[in-house]
């Protein structure tokens, strides 16, 4: 009989996980005092870069008519040679203040693809499959939107280094790994900066600020949900999964991992940080690299979250009849719905 050997990287990394229990997990008791404690640890896991360490310094790029409202493209500083470029999409026919959905595309050729158009030429029209559209989605629904170009996709993919990585981030996570830091964290920090922009603007309603996106886009709004206290609403797509399931078992870009974040949490316990606030997981019954098993478990542990909080109302899960992308139509009504009750919502610890 051969001999059997153990030879998987995977395989020990299974083994392992079989005996890791999370030390941060939702074990019942306080909620606000359980929110507290993991947010500080997520914070250092991800790496949060500090805010306000280079001058806004916003300017508008253009601006154009659109047939549901106006489109601006403008720039601001998020640190020091690291500059975002976004579209700011505010609704005919609505007067301020408005409530802004910040927009965040995954694994694209970048924000361009939240307005429909060409990246290379923004007044050509660019058809945009799976509702991927964000912005367009949000202004038909009177409320404005601001898309955000996420390092290392769109206009910030690398553009410096003569050979990249396939995936356009796998550079940046390294290289930020080696300083301390994550690109993770580095683009939760952008969409902070994006909130101090939306707040010198003048003209956003500070109470009704969410984030929405798919697939990276989505990753990133989860954990800028768990760690930004300005947040008031969120809608992630394609992304919400139980770790051991998905980014632990099926091949994903490097920048969904954070160093270590297994020893204390798992996926539900970063988004139950979210909680009460009002909430819409969005999944895809055949979502290939977020199986929907594991997506029900993992939104089982966070409805759970969400009761204890006393706020089992304002926690929904989504599923489209399809793969990895957005589903507009199922998911958009009920976030309205939350919306429209404009019951105040207290800010996290």
């Amino acid at each position: 009989m051969a001999e059997s050997f153990h030879l998987s990287p995977s395989e020990y990394h299974r083994w392992l996980m079989d005996r890791i229990r999370p030390a941060l997990a939702w074990g019942g008791g306080d909620v606000a005092a359980w929110q507290e404690r993991l947010r500080e640890k997520l914070r250092e896991v991800i790496g949060l870069p500090p805010q306000g360490v280079a001058p806004l310094a916003p300017r508008s790029l253009w601006k154009r008519e659109h047939p549901l409202g106006t489109i601006e493209k403008i720039a601001f500083a998020g640190e020091p040679f690291a500059d975002i470029t976004a579209y700011v999409c505010l609704p005919k026919n609505i007067p301020p203040p408005y409530p802004f959905t910040i927009c965040l595309q995954g694994h694209s050729t970048g924000m361009h693809v939240s307005i429909a158009v060409q990246r290379e030429d923004e007044t050509k029209p660019l058809a945009v499959e799976g509702d991927r559209d964000f912005a367009l989605g949000t202004m038909a629904r009177g409320m404005a939107a601001l898309c955000i170009e996420q390092r290392s996709f769109g206009e910030r993919r690398e553009q410096l280094q003569q050979q990249v990585s396939r995936d356009g981030c796998h550079d940046a996570v390294m290289q930020a790994l080696m300083l301390g830091r994550t690109l993770a964290g580095e683009r939760v920090g952008d969409v902070d900066r994006a909130i101090d922009y939306l707040a010198w603007r003048g003209d956003a309603d500070m109470d009704r600020v969410g984030v929405m996106g798919n697939s990276g886009g989505g990753t990133i709004s989860i954990y800028s949900a768990a760690l930004l206290p300005r947040i008031r609403f969120a809608m992630p797509s394609c992304a919400f999964c139980t770790y051991r399931e998905s980014i632990m078992s099926i091949y994903h870009c490097a920048d969904n991992y954070l160093p270590g974040l297994l020893r204390w949490a798992e996926s539900a316990d970063v988004l139950g940080l979210f909680a009460p606030r009002p909430l819409v997981v969005v999944a895809g019954r055949e979502d290939p690299i977020f199986p929907i098993a594991g997506v029900r478990r993992a939104f089982e542990k966070l409805s759970a979250i969400y009761a204890a909080a006393g706020a089992a109302d304002r926690c929904l899960l989504v599923v489209g009849d399809g793969g990895h992308r957005f589903y507009a139509d199922a998911a958009w009504p009920p976030l309205l719905a939350f919306l429209r009750q404009r019951v105040p919502v207290p800010q996290p610890h």
